[in-house]
């Protein structure tokens, strides 16, 4: 490499590709930067492509216009009543993103392709003070890989299809009348193949890039991030980056300031047994996800916090790159169906919208979680019902034990026989009286959102006995999606040291930061939505503080 290509210079450098990253450098270049953004793989988008790409923006106005009368101020009462004991002075944070989160989506659909829809999905906790039943959620429309240009056909592929919107894969009814739904869909799915349109994660990469590309940023991809520039004085302000690509390093000057939206830590292994000790099983996010925007931020002076928070998720086994991954699935609320811990007792309603949070739960005194392993127990009437879920498990030999027993089945996975049976038969008690005395298992409006049954009002239709011979066992990790601790924030966005002084020139936005939303999700979106936002912020703020 010539040495004038060692160095490269830019107003602002973004470190990543996902929603946050490609925000950032949206809202940075319409505002006039000069925008490099610097991804590590050879692919874009991150874990925001491999998802489903649902985000949670309060008083959007797509909700607006449909006539439903949200605020921020609503909002924000709602994150107060469900938020951990402990997160009250995430209240700044929370305040930014419920105030920010509908200009960024207007901002984005007026500046891309992406164009939202709404998701009539119910907030978590709808019967918390401020909870919506339907409206915060909001998802891409499809668009053409074509509108990425050359990097059409370097958007990172997914586990889940994406050539489906979130409305119709999450919830509809693919999962459970699969053939009837591919049928009735046919028309519109051949349509999607062939103008290469696709939905969700990578729809909403496609629409974010497409718009970085038109407003004059740079992408490099295969550009590892490893080190900060900081000027002498000044405290060390941030005021560029060392990336590492093929053809060897370069330094990016960046007169306004970094960035960091790189992503979390789950892929290192020395990160993840720090901060989640014990087996963690599954891991659904991409293998560059290794905490580089973490060590980097640290390395000159940044706090890191929320390293144990995770969005911890249900997933299935599947493979992804040649490898074993995880296939986010979310089976456990149907009927005939419990999660056990390893002293095989129920220790979760099935249907909680966080059974991460308990997966998660840790002894005070060793750290390691108090439930693992878990295992999901269910029967032939379950199996049948969830033909899908049933054939993803069975391409991973030993995904699922079989016995004819439930005494015959604890044997498998190393429970107490008489345990494991008490605990069958006193959940199949509560579904003989209607009612899960132990958990409220399908009392909820998020639970009956999805278990309702409509021609049978006051049913519950969480509930259904295993007594369906054979009977199965089917492990249930504690599978992370992503972790959400990183460098310490202000409602800015900007990164801040122990002391509570700032980094100038550096900031930190979605999975990279210490996000203000943790393991504990307060709606379906709350990963997505708050990235979008606080990429937003971080974009915007970059310019207006580094003139």
């Amino acid at each position: 490499m010539s040495p004038e290509l060692r160095t490269r210079d830019a107003d602002v450098v973004v470190v990543g590709s996902g929603s946050a990253a490609l925000s950032a450098a949206l809202a940075a270049a319409i505002g006039g930067a000069r925008v490099i953004v610097v991804e590590k793989a050879a692919v874009i988008g991150g874990t925001s492509a491999m998802s489903g790409a649902g985000a949670w923006v309060p008083a959007n106005h797509h909700m607006l216009a449909a006539g439903m009368a949200d605020s921020p101020d609503e909002a924000l009462t709602y994150l107060r009543a469900v938020a951990p004991p402990g997160w009250e002075g995430e209240e700044p944070l929370w305040r930014a993103f419920v105030d920010e989160g509908p200009a960024m989506l207007r901002f984005v659909e007026d500046h891309t392709p992406l164009r939202f829809e709404l998701v009539h999905h119910p907030d978590l906790y709808v019967e918390a003070p401020g909870g919506w039943f339907t409206g915060r959620m909001v998802s891409p429309r499809p668009l053409s890989r074509d509108l990425a240009g050359p990097w059409r056909k370097r958007i990172r592929g997914s586990t889940l299809p994406q050539i489906f919107t979130y409305r119709e894969l999450i919830t509809g009814h693919l999962f459970s009348h699969p053939l009837r739904t591919l049928l009735s869909m046919a028309p519109t799915l051949v349509a999607r193949w062939l103008t290469r349109r696709v939905g969700m994660g990578n729809a909403l990469i496609v629409g974010l890039l497409r718009g970085c590309l038109d407003a004059g940023c740079e992408v490099i991809a295969e550009a590892r991030a490893t080190r900060l520039i900081t000027a002498e004085g000044d405290r060390g302000r941030v005021n560029g980056v060392v990336v590492s690509t093929p053809n060897g390093e370069v330094s990016i000057r960046a007169a306004k300031g970094v960035i960091l939206a790189s992503g979390g830590f789950e892929w290192d292994a020395a990160m993840l047994a720090e901060h989640f000790p014990g087996e963690v099983g599954l891991i659904g996010s991409p293998r560059t996800n290794t905490g580089d925007g973490q060590r980097m931020a640290q390395a000159v002076g940044a706090k890191l916090a929320h390293m144990d928070q995770a969005n911890i998720y249900a997933c299935t086994v599947t493979r992804y790159e040649g490898q074993r991954h995880g296939l986010p699935l979310n089976e456990l609320f149907h009927p005939h169906c419990i999660l056990v811990n390893r002293a095989g007792k129920r220790f979760v309603g099935e249907g909680d919208p966080n059974v991460g949070v308990e997966l998660d739960r840790r002894d005070p005194a060793t750290g390691l979680p108090l439930h693992l392993p878990a295992w999901r127990i269910f029967d032939a009437s379950y199996a049948r019902a969830n033909r899908i879920a049933m054939w993803i498990g069975r391409r991973d030999p030993g995904w699922f034990r079989a016995a004819p027993t439930i005494a015959d089945l604890a044997g498998r996975i190393d429970v107490d026989p008489t345990t494991l049976e008490a605990t069958v038969a006193r959940f199949n008690g509560f579904v003989r009286a209607g009612r899960d005395a132990d958990f409220h298992r399908g009392e909820t409006a998020w639970e009956t959102f999805y278990t309702g049954v409509p021609d049978r009002p006051g049913m519950n239709g969480a509930l259904g006995a295993i007594a369906t011979p054979p009977f199965y066992a089917a492990p249930y990790h504690r599978a992370l999606l992503g972790t959400k601790g990183g460098p310490r924030t202000n409602a800015r966005g900007q990164v801040e040291r122990a002391d509570g002084s700032l980094i100038g020139g550096l900031y930190c936005a979605g999975l990279a930061m210490a996000n203000p939303i943790g393991s504990k999700a307060a709606g379906a979106g709350t990963t997505i939505g708050p990235c979008l936002t606080w990429g937003y912020i971080c974009g915007r703020n970059i310019l207006r503080e580094n003139p």
